[in-house]
Protein backbone atom coordinates (compact mmCIF):
# COMPACT_ATOMS: atom_id res chain seq x y z
CA UNK A 1 0.00 0.00 0.00
CA UNK A 2 1.23 3.30 -0.75
CA UNK A 3 1.76 6.20 1.79
CA UNK A 4 0.80 10.19 0.77
CA UNK A 5 4.09 12.19 1.36
CA UNK A 6 1.46 13.99 4.18
CA UNK A 7 1.42 10.51 5.75
CA UNK A 8 5.07 10.84 5.91
CA UNK A 9 5.40 14.11 7.25
CA UNK A 10 3.00 12.24 9.94
CA UNK A 11 5.08 10.01 10.70
CA UNK A 12 8.15 11.76 12.14
CA UNK A 13 5.77 14.22 13.97
CA UNK A 14 4.54 10.49 15.69
CA UNK A 15 8.35 9.78 16.52
CA UNK A 16 8.97 13.44 18.15
CA UNK A 17 5.81 13.03 20.23
CA UNK A 18 8.12 11.67 23.46
CA UNK A 19 5.92 9.66 25.85
CA UNK A 20 6.62 11.27 29.19
CA UNK A 21 7.63 8.34 31.99
CA UNK A 22 8.51 10.65 34.50
CA UNK A 23 9.65 14.13 35.16
CA UNK A 24 12.76 14.49 32.80
CA UNK A 25 12.14 11.25 31.28
CA UNK A 26 10.65 9.97 28.24
CA UNK A 27 10.68 7.67 25.59
CA UNK A 28 11.27 8.06 21.92
CA UNK A 29 9.42 6.32 19.55
CA UNK A 30 10.46 3.56 17.50
CA UNK A 31 10.35 5.01 13.24
CA UNK A 32 7.66 2.93 11.28
CA UNK A 33 9.06 0.65 9.22
CA UNK A 34 12.73 1.26 10.15
CA UNK A 35 15.07 -1.35 10.73
CA UNK A 36 19.00 -1.85 11.55
CA UNK A 37 20.70 1.22 12.90
CA UNK A 38 18.80 4.31 14.25
CA UNK A 39 19.01 6.85 12.04
CA UNK A 40 21.34 9.96 14.01
CA UNK A 41 18.80 12.93 13.22
CA UNK A 42 16.14 10.70 14.36
CA UNK A 43 18.21 10.88 17.82
CA UNK A 44 18.84 14.05 17.18
CA UNK A 45 15.80 15.60 16.70
CA UNK A 46 14.19 13.70 19.84
CA UNK A 47 16.94 14.43 22.04
CA UNK A 48 15.96 18.20 20.54
CA UNK A 49 12.07 17.43 21.99
CA UNK A 50 13.22 16.22 25.14
CA UNK A 51 15.54 19.26 26.37
CA UNK A 52 12.54 21.50 25.25
CA UNK A 53 9.82 20.03 27.17
CA UNK A 54 11.95 21.14 30.50
CA UNK A 55 12.06 24.76 29.76
CA UNK A 56 9.72 27.46 29.58
CA UNK A 57 7.90 28.49 26.34
CA UNK A 58 9.59 31.91 25.99
CA UNK A 59 13.38 30.37 26.20
CA UNK A 60 14.35 28.67 22.52
CA UNK A 61 16.84 26.32 21.65
CA UNK A 62 19.47 27.90 20.11
CA UNK A 63 22.90 26.23 20.39
CA UNK A 64 23.35 22.34 21.15
CA UNK A 65 26.58 19.93 20.99
CA UNK A 66 26.30 16.35 20.39
CA UNK A 67 28.15 13.02 20.46
CA UNK A 68 27.10 9.47 19.22
CA UNK A 69 28.68 6.72 21.00
CA UNK A 70 26.56 3.37 19.97
CA UNK A 71 24.78 2.71 17.10
CA UNK A 72 20.98 2.53 18.25
CA UNK A 73 18.58 0.24 17.06
CA UNK A 74 15.83 1.17 15.06
CA UNK A 75 13.37 -1.40 16.09
CA UNK A 76 13.84 -0.21 19.79
CA UNK A 77 12.52 2.74 21.84
CA UNK A 78 15.00 4.90 23.11
CA UNK A 79 14.55 6.30 26.49
CA UNK A 80 15.91 10.33 27.04
CA UNK A 81 17.20 11.17 30.30
CA UNK A 82 17.19 15.35 30.91
CA UNK A 83 19.25 17.15 33.51
CA UNK A 84 18.65 20.87 34.32
CA UNK A 85 21.83 22.29 34.59
CA UNK A 86 21.00 25.85 34.96
CA UNK A 87 17.88 28.08 35.00
CA UNK A 88 18.46 32.17 34.42
CA UNK A 89 16.91 34.84 33.83
CA UNK A 90 17.88 35.41 29.65
CA UNK A 91 19.53 31.42 29.19
CA UNK A 92 18.88 28.00 30.55
CA UNK A 93 21.38 25.08 30.05
CA UNK A 94 20.04 21.20 30.09
CA UNK A 95 22.20 17.73 29.38
CA UNK A 96 20.25 14.99 27.63
CA UNK A 97 21.37 11.46 27.78
CA UNK A 98 19.87 8.54 25.03
CA UNK A 99 19.73 5.59 26.80
CA UNK A 100 18.97 2.26 24.71
CA UNK A 101 19.52 -1.28 26.68
CA UNK A 102 20.57 -0.11 29.54
CA UNK A 103 23.88 1.81 27.90
CA UNK A 104 23.74 5.37 26.69
CA UNK A 105 23.72 5.90 22.62
CA UNK A 106 24.10 9.87 22.63
CA UNK A 107 24.96 12.87 25.16
CA UNK A 108 23.61 16.13 24.59
CA UNK A 109 23.85 19.71 26.17
CA UNK A 110 22.20 22.63 25.13
CA UNK A 111 21.73 26.48 25.65
CA UNK A 112 18.16 27.89 25.21
CA UNK A 113 17.58 31.80 25.43
CA UNK A 114 15.43 34.51 25.10
CA UNK A 115 15.06 36.77 22.06
CA UNK A 116 16.99 40.20 22.58
CA UNK A 117 17.27 42.86 20.20
CA UNK A 118 20.76 43.63 19.71
CA UNK A 119 23.65 43.82 16.71
CA UNK A 120 23.20 41.53 13.88
CA UNK A 121 25.20 40.56 10.45
CA UNK A 122 24.82 37.19 8.95
CA UNK A 123 27.00 35.52 5.81
CA UNK A 124 24.93 36.16 2.71
CA UNK A 125 22.91 33.46 0.91
CA UNK A 126 25.13 31.59 -1.90
CA UNK A 127 24.33 32.02 -5.31
CA UNK A 128 22.20 28.38 -6.21
CA UNK A 129 19.68 27.55 -8.74
CA UNK A 130 15.90 28.12 -7.27
CA UNK A 131 14.11 24.69 -6.37
CA UNK A 132 11.98 25.51 -9.29
CA UNK A 133 14.67 24.92 -11.29
CA UNK A 134 15.32 21.42 -9.66
CA UNK A 135 14.06 17.86 -9.93
CA UNK A 136 13.77 16.13 -6.60
CA UNK A 137 14.59 12.75 -5.63
CA UNK A 138 11.48 10.79 -6.69
CA UNK A 139 11.77 12.15 -10.39
CA UNK A 140 15.86 11.99 -10.45
CA UNK A 141 15.24 8.37 -9.51
CA UNK A 142 13.02 7.99 -12.22
CA UNK A 143 15.65 9.72 -14.97
CA UNK A 144 18.28 7.77 -13.47
CA UNK A 145 16.95 4.50 -13.39
CA UNK A 146 18.64 1.72 -15.05
CA UNK A 147 22.31 4.07 -15.74
CA UNK A 148 23.25 4.39 -11.70
CA UNK A 149 23.50 1.28 -9.34
CA UNK A 150 20.18 -0.34 -8.00
CA UNK A 151 21.36 0.40 -4.40
CA UNK A 152 21.50 4.27 -5.06
CA UNK A 153 18.07 4.59 -6.80
CA UNK A 154 16.44 3.06 -3.89
CA UNK A 155 17.69 5.40 -1.55
CA UNK A 156 16.27 8.22 -3.86
CA UNK A 157 13.19 6.62 -3.94
CA UNK A 158 13.41 5.89 -0.38
CA UNK A 159 10.59 8.20 1.41
CA UNK A 160 11.70 10.38 3.69
CA UNK A 161 9.49 13.20 5.61
CA UNK A 162 11.30 15.68 3.42
CA UNK A 163 10.89 16.87 -0.20
CA UNK A 164 14.65 17.04 -1.40
CA UNK A 165 16.10 18.69 -4.62
CA UNK A 166 19.97 18.47 -4.73
CA UNK A 167 21.35 20.84 -7.24
CA UNK A 168 24.25 18.91 -8.24
CA UNK A 169 23.70 15.23 -8.19
CA UNK A 170 26.45 13.12 -8.63
CA UNK A 171 26.91 10.31 -10.71
CA UNK A 172 26.96 7.31 -8.54
CA UNK A 173 28.33 4.85 -11.14
CA UNK A 174 31.78 5.52 -10.77
CA UNK A 175 32.63 8.56 -8.35
CA UNK A 176 35.03 11.26 -9.34
CA UNK A 177 36.97 13.69 -7.45
CA UNK A 178 34.65 16.83 -6.56
CA UNK A 179 35.28 19.77 -4.32
CA UNK A 180 34.10 19.31 -0.81
CA UNK A 181 30.86 21.16 -1.20
CA UNK A 182 26.92 20.16 -1.58
CA UNK A 183 23.91 22.11 -1.74
CA UNK A 184 20.46 21.27 -1.52
CA UNK A 185 17.04 22.21 -1.21
CA UNK A 186 14.61 20.75 1.66
CA UNK A 187 11.14 21.27 3.14
CA UNK A 188 9.01 19.26 4.91
CA UNK A 189 6.10 16.89 2.69
CA UNK A 190 3.27 18.01 4.95
CA UNK A 191 2.25 20.60 7.36
CA UNK A 192 3.42 21.10 10.74
CA UNK A 193 1.92 23.34 13.57
CA UNK A 194 2.65 27.00 12.47
CA UNK A 195 2.98 27.98 16.18
CA UNK A 196 5.72 24.82 17.59
CA UNK A 197 9.02 26.23 17.65
CA UNK A 198 9.96 22.92 19.26
CA UNK A 199 8.98 20.79 16.47
CA UNK A 200 10.32 22.83 13.82
CA UNK A 201 13.47 23.02 15.11
CA UNK A 202 13.52 19.21 16.11
CA UNK A 203 12.49 18.40 12.62
CA UNK A 204 15.47 20.52 11.08
CA UNK A 205 17.78 18.72 13.28
CA UNK A 206 16.67 15.91 12.09
CA UNK A 207 17.35 16.60 8.30
CA UNK A 208 20.91 18.16 8.92
CA UNK A 209 21.84 14.90 9.63
CA UNK A 210 21.09 14.32 6.08
CA UNK A 211 23.83 14.03 3.54
CA UNK A 212 26.22 16.30 5.59
CA UNK A 213 29.17 13.73 6.15
CA UNK A 214 29.42 13.16 2.25
CA UNK A 215 30.58 16.36 1.45
CA UNK A 216 33.97 15.17 3.00
CA UNK A 217 33.93 12.11 0.50
CA UNK A 218 33.29 14.24 -2.24
CA UNK A 219 37.03 15.05 -3.29
CA UNK A 220 38.23 11.56 -2.50
CA UNK A 221 35.97 9.84 -4.96
CA UNK A 222 34.22 7.77 -2.65
CA UNK A 223 30.68 7.61 -1.45
CA UNK A 224 28.84 5.70 1.65
CA UNK A 225 27.96 2.91 -0.76
CA UNK A 226 31.93 2.21 -2.07
CA UNK A 227 33.30 -1.15 -1.35
CA UNK A 228 34.92 -1.16 2.26
CA UNK A 229 33.04 2.33 4.01
CA UNK A 230 32.67 2.39 7.07
CA UNK A 231 31.11 5.75 7.64
CA UNK A 232 28.88 7.16 10.89
CA UNK A 233 28.39 10.23 12.72
CA UNK A 234 30.75 11.07 15.59
CA UNK A 235 29.23 14.54 16.71
CA UNK A 236 26.96 17.02 15.77
CA UNK A 237 26.64 21.17 16.94
CA UNK A 238 23.54 22.68 15.90
CA UNK A 239 23.37 26.76 15.96
CA UNK A 240 19.48 27.98 15.54
CA UNK A 241 19.86 32.01 14.81
CA UNK A 242 16.20 32.83 13.70
CA UNK A 243 12.48 30.78 14.01
CA UNK A 244 12.52 28.41 11.51
CA UNK A 245 9.72 27.03 9.00
CA UNK A 246 10.61 23.41 8.27
CA UNK A 247 7.35 23.58 5.42
CA UNK A 248 9.13 26.32 3.40
CA UNK A 249 12.26 25.50 1.03
CA UNK A 250 15.40 25.62 2.39
CA UNK A 251 18.89 26.02 0.99
CA UNK A 252 21.10 23.79 2.63
CA UNK A 253 24.47 24.70 1.64
CA UNK A 254 27.69 22.43 2.93
CA UNK A 255 31.49 22.30 2.93
CA UNK A 256 34.19 19.89 4.22
CA UNK A 257 37.06 21.96 5.14
CA UNK A 258 39.47 18.95 6.33
CA UNK A 259 39.78 15.17 6.37
CA UNK A 260 42.35 12.75 7.87
CA UNK A 261 43.02 10.40 10.22
CA UNK A 262 39.38 8.52 8.79
CA UNK A 263 37.53 11.58 10.06
CA UNK A 264 36.24 14.49 8.02
CA UNK A 265 34.65 17.63 8.97
CA UNK A 266 31.35 19.09 7.51
CA UNK A 267 30.04 23.04 8.03
CA UNK A 268 26.18 23.30 6.89
CA UNK A 269 24.34 26.82 6.70
CA UNK A 270 20.20 26.75 6.10
CA UNK A 271 19.36 29.66 4.68
CA UNK A 272 15.37 31.00 3.40
CA UNK A 273 14.31 31.52 -0.30
CA UNK A 274 14.75 35.46 0.50
CA UNK A 275 18.47 34.92 1.49
CA UNK A 276 18.51 34.98 5.42
CA UNK A 277 20.55 32.50 7.94
CA UNK A 278 18.42 30.97 10.17
CA UNK A 279 20.80 27.91 11.31
CA UNK A 280 24.08 26.16 11.14
CA UNK A 281 25.29 22.65 11.87
CA UNK A 282 28.92 21.56 12.33
CA UNK A 283 30.05 17.66 12.00
CA UNK A 284 32.59 15.08 12.42
CA UNK A 285 32.14 12.26 10.72
CA UNK A 286 33.91 8.66 10.50
CA UNK A 287 34.81 7.70 7.48
CA UNK A 288 37.17 4.73 6.98
CA UNK A 289 38.00 2.53 4.24
CA UNK A 290 38.63 -1.27 5.19
CA UNK A 291 40.75 -1.55 2.45
CA UNK A 292 43.34 1.26 4.09
CA UNK A 293 43.54 -0.91 6.97
CA UNK A 294 44.31 -4.21 5.69
CA UNK A 295 46.88 -2.27 3.78
CA UNK A 296 48.33 -1.09 6.73
CA UNK A 297 49.00 -4.14 8.13
CA UNK A 298 50.41 -6.38 5.73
Amino acid sequence: MSVSHEDITDRLISVLDLETIDRDLYRGPVYPGAKNRVFGGQVLGQAVIAASRSVVEEKKIHSLHAYFMRAGNATKPIIYQVERDFDGRSFATRRVIAIQGGEPILNMAASFAVEEEGMHHAAPMPEEPKPDELINDHALAEEKDGHWPPLIIDLLRKPRPFEIRRVSPRDDIVPTEAPPQMSLWLRSWGPLPEDSQILHRGFLAYVSDIGLMGTAMRPHAVRYTSPGMVAASLDHAMYFHEDVDVTQWLLYTCEAPWAGHSRGLNRGRFYTQDGKLVAETTQEGLMRLRTQQKDQAS
